[in-house]
C-alpha cells in the first residue's frame, strides 16, 4: 500500500509541476491577466476537470506561481547573504551589496516571475496570506544585515522626523526588533528603492537614461546602505 501510495505521490508532484511550467509559459506569452486554466489544460493535454483537482481555481494557481516566485526570489538572496558571510573580510556593506545584487540578478534571469510579483496588479486577483511570509524573505535579510552592523560595528543612525517616530515604533515592534526606530523607516525606502531599480531597468524605464547599468545599480546600492546607517569599511591595508 505504501509503494502505491507514493507512486500516486510522485506522479501528483509531476502533474503539479508540469501545470505550473505551462503557467510560467503562458505568463511570458501572453501575462499574468490573460491566464486560463482551460488553456494550461489544453496545452497539457488534460481535461479541465482533471486539472481542478490540483488547482481548484485560476487564483489557486496564480497563487502557486506568485509564492514560488517569491521563494525562489529569497532563496537567491539568502544564498548570497551566506556566501559572503562566509567569508573572513565580509562587511555589512558588502553583505548589503551582494544580497541587492542577487535580486537584480534573479530579476534579469526571471522577468515574467519578477513581473508576476512586482509589476500591475492582476485584475480581480487578492493575494491571500499565505503570500506573506514568502514576500517578506529578502526584507528578513536586509534586515538580519542591518542587524549585525548593529550589533557589531554600529550603525550611522540616520535622522528620524518626530512626526515619524510612532510609526518607526511601530514598524520596529512588527518586524525589525532590536533595531532602533530611526532604522525602521529607512530600511522599508530602501527596500522600496531597491525594487524601483530592478523594476525600472527591466521595464525599460532606463532606456536612453542609464547605459552602464551594473555600474549604476551598485552605486545606487551603495547609497541605499549608506541610507539605513550601514558603515563604511576601513580601508585595507
Amino acid at each position: 500500500m505504501s509503494t502505491v501510495r507514493g507512486a500516486r505521490e510522485r506522479a501528483r508532484t509531476e502533474i503539479t509541476a508540469a501545470i505550473k511550467d505551462e503557467a510560467r509559459r503562458q505568463l511570458a506569452a501572453e501575462g499574468a491577466a490573460k491566464l486560463s486554466l482551460r488553456a494550461v489544460a489544453r496545452e497539457l493535454g488534460m481535461a479541465s476537470s482533471a486539472l481542478y483537482r490540483y488547482f481548484p481555481s485560476r487564483d489557486d494557481l496564480l497563487t502557486a506561481l506568485i509564492v514560488d516566485a517569491y521563494d525562489s526570489l529569497g532563496a537567491a538572496a539568502e544564498a548570497a547573504h551566506a556566501r559572503t558571510t562566509a567569508t573572513a573580510t565580509a562587511s555589512p556593506r558588502a553583505c548589503w551589496l551582494a544580497v541587492c545584487r542577487a535580486v537584480r540578478a534573479w530579476a534579469l534571469a526571471h522577468p515574467h516571475e519578477y513581473a508576476l510579483i512586482y509589476g500591475s496588479p492582476v485584475p480581480g486577483y487578492a493575494a491571500p496570506a499565505s503570500t506573506v511570509a514568502p514576500a517578506s524573505r529578502v526584507g528578513l535579510v536586509l534586515i538580519a544585515i542591518v542587524r549585525s552592523a548593529h550589533q557589531g560595528p554600529g550603525l550611522a543612525l540616520p535622522p528620524l522626523a518626530p512626526a515619524l517616530r510612532p510609526e518607526a515604533e511601530r514598524m520596529v515592534a512588527d518586524f525589525a526588533p532590536g533595531l532602533p526606530p530611526q532604522v525602521a523607516p529607512a530600511l522599508v525606502a530602501a527596500w522600496a528603492q531597491l525594487v524601483g531599480l530592478v523594476s525600472f531597468e527591466l521595464f525599460g524605464q532606463f532606456h536612453r537614461v542609464v547605459e552602464e547599468r551594473e555600474a549604476f545599480f551598485d552605486h545606487a546600492a551603495e547609497r541605499l546602505a549608506h541610507e539605513v546607517g550601514l558603515p563604511v569599511p576601513p580601508p585595507a591595508r
